[in-house]
């Protein structure tokens, strides 16, 4: 059976609604069966989210593996001057990604495009943001935090989020083993954000 990181186009539709506040601001976004995430938003998503609210990420922002769309969506509607590529390999969701994007009025600044990791993303980012599809495998999530090295601008940063029981301390020394710098920026609920930098 599919997953979300697969393309779903197969699995019948069964849509729903996802509501949630994000500092004092409602959303409302469109999901659908066979996408991250089910029903509501997932706390690491969440964490990722509220943390790069409060950083300077640029002006040109990948979001790779992006779901229905919440986090370059969301960062896109917090920032009139933010640029965002929304990538993924299931055409489901980027259908519901440029639907959310109309819904938050940023369907002007997001481009969507479906990509399985990096074969279809020729440009580079001040930021590659992703929360990794950890059951996809360490092939598929390691390739997403090596990948994002040959598409970062000068002083880009990655950003991903992962749980510490899905293997974050083994991410985090593999990261290691790319970036000069590499921080923990913010931890809730066993999930960490972690940055790297060339």
């Amino acid at each position: 059976m599919p997953t979300y990181f697969d393309n779903v186009s197969e699995l019948p539709h069964k849509e729903y609604k996802i509501a949630f506040e994000i500092e004092g601001r409602h959303y409302e976004l469109a999901g659908d069966r066979g996408v991250f995430s089910k029903n509501s938003l997932d706390e690491g998503t969440r964490l990722l989210i509220e943390t790069l609210l409060h950083r300077d990420i640029g002006k040109k922002v990948l979001d790779l593996g992006c779901g229905l769309g919440p986090i370059g969506l969301i960062l896109a509607a917090s920032d009139p001057g933010l640029r965002v590529t929304c990538s993924d390999v299931n055409l489901r969701a980027l259908e519901l990604t440029r639907r959310n994007a109309e819904t938050l009025n940023v369907g002007d600044r997001v481009e969507t495009v479906n990509s399985d990791l990096y074969h279809n993303i020729t440009s580079t980012y001040d930021s590659v943001i992703s929360n990794p599809p950890i059951r996809a495998g360490k092939k598929v999530t390691y390739a997403i935090y090596l990948g994002a090295k040959e598409h970062l601008n000068p002083g880009g940063h990655l950003y991903i989020v992962i749980r510490k029981k899905q293997g974050a301390e083994s991410a985090l020394a593999y990261i290691k083993t790319i970036y000069e710098y590499v921080e923990v920026i913010a931890s809730h609920k066993g999930y960490r954000v972690i940055t790297a930098a060339n």
